[in-house]
């Protein structure tokens, strides 16, 4: 769409660039949900005091996952398995490691039909924190448009053209999310 003005412009790429962060941060908050399922999302970002310094465990060796339930940590360094250990446990994921001496296991339990219908309220809930945050970004856009429909600096029918097309994109905003909300809540409740 061609702006008017430069300032049309930033707006519009303002309000791009806040949708997009805000759906990043919500599909990245969405991974790291355990839904009874392994994933080295929980563990990759945790910090390891590694000989002074905050290490995350992904930069110190493997994260697999052999089975749909289990994180297997091998480390480069098999000295750091008990430095690795104690993150684990001071991160309070909800999964004690296991140490055998050359890996560290962690074992999800299954997750109980009370613990999935708390998730989804947690999916849903996030949705809608997310949703809140495209609408301010819509009226952060709206108030530019009428900034510059006040100085008279575009014509009110290209104004109008403008909330229009803002409204556009917002319903497709918004209809990522739901879809991402519904993906995730599946995920949550199958067995």
């Amino acid at each position: 769409m061609n702006y008017a003005t430069p300032q049309i412009e930033e707006l519009f790429l303002n309000f791009d660039m806040e949708c997009e962060k805000a759906i990043e941060y919500t599909k990245g908050e969405y991974n790291l949900m355990r839904a009874g399922r392994a994933n080295p999302k929980l563990v990759e970002n945790i910090k390891v005091d590694y000989y002074g310094a905050p290490t995350p465990i992904n930069q110190m060796g493997n994260i697999s996952i052999p089975e749909p339930r289990c994180l297997v940590i091998s480390l480069w360094d098999k000295s750091a398995l008990k430095l690795v250990e104690k993150a684990i446990l001071s991160a309070n994921i909800g999964v004690t490691p296991q140490n055998d001496g050359t890996v560290i296991r962690l074992t999800f339990p299954v997750l109980t039909e009370e613990r999935r219908k708390e998730l989804v309220k947690q999916v849903k809930k996030l949705a809608e924190d997310t949703k809140v945050v495209l609408r301010n970004a819509r009226r952060s856009v709206m108030d530019g448009l009428k900034k510059e429909k006040a100085a008279k600096t575009v014509s009110e029918d290209l104004i109008s053209d403008y909330e229009q097309e803002v409204d556009k994109q917002l319903a497709k905003q918004i209809e990522a999310v739901d879809k991402l909300a519904k993906e995730k809540e599946a995920d949550v409740m199958s067995v």
